[in-house]
């Protein structure tokens, strides 16, 4: 019999569960759970209690359907909220405690190169050069890579959650994201690298990039593999900005696509994904549903 793998990819705003089985892959189950985990997220505190206590729920929902479908092996990580938080450590101890499940804090390179794995198992140009963005609820990672290989890789501190509950609005969200990419991009100019990561592929991944796809697509049932490969010009992306932005976090759950849980924090993610197209000089973006999950499970 196959043995059935699992991944947790615990992140600042979701959850996400996969359990698959593997020699032949097949997804048997793909879930996620928006739980803002750095919701109320401070320097001195850290996750805040409320937080943690939905992030807690999700996870023992995760066992249980671990146990059910009868998993053999886990990989389940945690990314930027836990990773910064001053009592990260304490809430892996009691995740563990109470759910069973061991949590490992990853720093952001690693983040980035197993987004990159999980990416490029399906794209239909991986073997070009791409310039992957996965735009999460504490960081925003970027890496480009070669024919499947990473040549550089960053971190930055522009997550959709961090943006909107840091910042007072458009302008000062914008400013920010701006001052992080120049940064970056003189890094990789330093290496020689800042026209090629300009040259190459974007292609965005996670919630953000997957909602504009599903947007324009108009989907009311989320389709993964229609998401996949999906490309989305610049002139859309904006578009779709100037529709958003005038509306309520109410009115934004009436737009096809739109998952709840995201309508607050859509403007601070399209935002990122506008501020790098510019600054880059990219036409299009391509869109991928695979990321860290895929990554991870690929893996295990």
């Amino acid at each position: 019999m196959t043995d059935k793998v699992a991944a947790i990819d615990l992140g600042t705003n979701t959850a996400r569960l996969l359990i698959a089985t593997q020699a032949p892959y097949q997804q048997l189950l793909l879930k996620r759970i928006i739980t803002r985990l750095g919701g109320g997220f401070t320097r001195e505190a850290g996750l805040s209690q409320e937080a943690q206590e939905r992030s807690l729920a999700a996870l023992r929902e995760f066992a249980a359907d671990m146990a059910s479908h009868g998993v053999a092996r886990l990989r389940a990580v945690a990314t930027s909220a836990v990773r910064d938080a001053k009592n990260g450590a304490e809430f892996c101890r009691r995740v563990l405690e109470e759910t069973g499940i061991a949590l490992e804090i990853i720093d952001g390179n690693e983040e980035a190169m197993l987004t990159l794995r999980g990416v490029a198992s399906i794209l239909d140009n991986s073997n070009e050069d791409l310039a992957v963005f996965d735009v999460g609820g504490g960081s925003t990672e970027y890496t480009l890579a070669a024919e499947r290989k990473p040549l550089f890789s960053r971190s930055l501190p522009i997550g959709v959650v961090r943006l909107t509950e840091g910042k007072v609005g458009v302008a000062e969200m914008e400013d920010k994201i701006r001052r992080e990419l120049r940064a970056f991009r003189s890094e990789l100019a330093g290496e020689g690298l800042a026209e090629r990561f300009s040259g190459a592929t974007l292609v965005g991944t996670a919630g953000t990039a997957t909602t504009l796809a599903a947007i324009d697509l108009g989907m009311t049932d989320y389709d993964y593999k229609k998401v996949n490969n999906h490309t989305l010009p610049l002139a859309k992306v904006e578009a779709m900005f100037q529709r958003l932005l005038p509306l309520t976090p109410c009115q934004r759950l009436d737009v096809p696509g739109l998952e709840p849980g995201r309508e607050d924090l859509i403007i601070a993610g399209i935002l990122v994904v506008l501020t790098t197209m510019r600054e880059f000089g990219f036409e299009t973006f391509k869109v991928s549903d695979a990321g860290l999950l895929e990554g991870l499970i690929l893996g295990v």
